[in-house]
């Protein structure tokens, strides 16, 4: 659950909304065009907009959104990650794949980026069915 009124804790309350959710995870490509371009100022919108995009929507008001409900997990968990081992395992196998695809798309090799980033993808999906499942035993319980 979000956890009081830390810049922390508002910055997920902002990211928990579907829109900022969603596109930060579509937006994971992004971090390849550079690499394959060979056009490194590009990191720099690309930087900007992952900086922004946590921020820019309002507040989740509803939550009812597969999205809301795993980025609120997320920041529980953040508190205290080496409570989930398998998210931890799931984010080192994400991020390797993640490594890997940008690899291949400064080598040029189109299949390991496309590879590897919907590995990266698929993973982080998985995360985010943890996290939300983390939320839901947070809500329920007593008191």
């Amino acid at each position: 659950m979000a956890s009081g009124d830390g810049l922390y804790a508002r910055m997920f309350q902002r990211h928990s909304h579907p829109f900022s959710a969603w596109s930060r995870l579509l937006s994971a490509p992004l971090l390849l065009v550079p690499l394959w371009t060979r056009r490194w100022w590009l990191y720099l919108p690309i930087g900007a907009w992952f900086a922004v995009n946590p921020v820019m929507t309002p507040q989740a008001h509803d939550m009812s959104s597969f999205a809301t409900q795993a980025m609120l997990g997320e920041e529980s968990w953040s508190h205290d990650p080496t409570s989930e081992p398998t998210v931890l395992a799931l984010t080192s196998v994400a991020s390797a794949s993640l490594v890997g695809a940008m690899v291949a798309a400064y080598q040029h090799k189109k299949g390991g980026a496309i590879a590897g980033t919907a590995v990266f993808m698929a993973l982080t999906l998985w995360e985010w069915k943890l996290f939300a499942a983390r939320l839901a035993r947070e809500t329920r319980r007593p008191g």
